[in-house]
């Protein structure tokens, strides 16, 4: 799978979210690690010697470990505990704040697309709306425009798959625009630590 290295990373966009969408089995596993404060040695025995995520390959453990460790540790403990023990919803929308946290990519492209479809009525994500999006994103950031096909195909991607699982849109085919709401429980967590952008971006159909 082509990816950025290290090089085309950039302070504004990176490609990161690539390694995988809101893996909500693997992100309950995770945020119960860090909620026990693991060390290095019991996060490599967890991860690699007790495969806890239950991956094939310990590449993929890893990679996989290191993405979700990445985006909630951009966040409080406290969605850490939402993530374990909140409903369905509620633990798929905490992961969906995190993964925007994380992410400019993502949250740029709800924030700014999605927000303009609904305001549009325009009901329906095409592959011709990512791709304009990523030709935006490079004449801010030119670097990314280095980024192979493969790799802007795959963030692609993986940003409708995050979307369908969060349920913004109703699948990665179709990719019909579905209305939603912020849970009164995240929404207190992201007004409550400042999160103003991620919240923004969650609130694509509000106007």
């Amino acid at each position: 799978m082509a990816k950025p290295n290290q090089t085309e990373i950039t302070s504004i966009y990176n490609g990161e979210i690539v390694a995988g969408s809101l893996l909500i089995p693997e992100s309950r596993k995770i945020a119960e690690l860090l909620l026990e404060g693991v060390d290095k040695k019991m996060w490599h025995r967890a991860v690699v010697v007790d495969n806890v995520l239950q991956k094939r390959s310990i590449a993929t453990a890893k990679r996989q470990a290191k993405l979700i460790r990445n985006r909630l540790t951009l966040m409080t403990s406290d969605i850490w505990e939402l993530i374990i023990n909140g409903s369905s919803e509620i633990t798929t929308q905490a992961l969906l704040a995190a993964s925007i946290k994380h992410s400019r990519l993502l949250g740029d492209f709800m924030d700014k697309v999605i927000r303009d479809h609904h305001r549009i009525y325009n009901k329906q994500l095409t592959q011709k709306a990512w791709d304009n999006y990523f030709e935006l994103c490079a004449r801010i950031d030119p670097v990314i425009d280095k980024w192979s096909e493969t790799t802007k195909n795959k963030l692609g991607q993986v940003v409708f798959r995050v979307l369908a699982e969060a349920k913004y849109i109703d699948n990665t085919k179709s990719r019909l625009l579905l209305p939603v709401a912020v849970t009164t429980e995240i929404k207190k967590y992201l007004v409550d630590n400042d999160e103003d952008y991620v919240l923004r971006c969650m609130e694509v159909n509000q106007q």
